[in-house]
């Protein structure tokens, strides 16, 4: 007799609330300390709260382009095996749409999220918070949304507006809806 996802998922579920409530729980791991939580807090909402200290140009994005990201993006974000990540703004209501950082995507801070969560590929999470300000920089200014001498942070990354910004329908609140 097999058991489905959900019927394992339902006995594991039921196991640990036994478990915790019976007192025998310390077999199921240990407490996680506040500073070791924090390093898993790292969500960045669209307003920048969450982003991190720091700051990095496109020029500095190059470089670090160049090194990291060219081999699957491409020199300039577009070419690569992985997709291109440059162009196509203006493009998402034609049928050869073409989708992506600059022309999809609705948030600036998103960009830099995922750059710092997943990316390299092949070493997620192992650029420094100023290599992932350069980086999206360097996406940001490839896409022509931000001139070349900008520097982004945390006070200059929210401000950005995406030319794709308004094609979604935002679950964030705003202050005005928040009581």
């Amino acid at each position: 007799m097999s058991m489905s996802k959900l019927g394992l998922m339902a006995l594991w579920t039921a196991t640990t609330f036994t478990l915790a409530i019976s007192g025998n729980a310390q077999d199921l791991g240990q407490v996680v300390s506040e500073s070791d939580l924090a390093k898993w807090d790292i969500s960045i909402g669209p307003d920048g709260v969450g982003l991190p200290a720091g700051s990095g140009s496109a020029a500095e994005g190059e470089t670090v382009w160049l090194e990291q990201c060219s081999a699957c993006h491409g020199e300039k974000g577009k070419g690569g095996p992985a997709g291109d990540l440059v162009g196509g703004i203006g493009t998402l209501t034609r049928p050869d749409h073409v989708k992506t950082v600059g022309s999809f995507w609705p948030y600036s801070t998103t960009l830099y999220d995922y750059v710092r969560r997943a990316m390299p590929y092949y070493a997620p999470g192992s650029l420094a918070d100023d290599e992932v300000y350069a980086v999206v920089a360097y996406l940001l200014s490839q896409n022509e949304i931000i001139s070349d001498s900008a520097v982004m942070d945390a006070t200059s990354l929210p401000e950005v507006e995406m030319p794709n910004a308004d094609g979604f329908i935002s679950y964030w609140p705003s202050p005005e809806t928040e009581n």
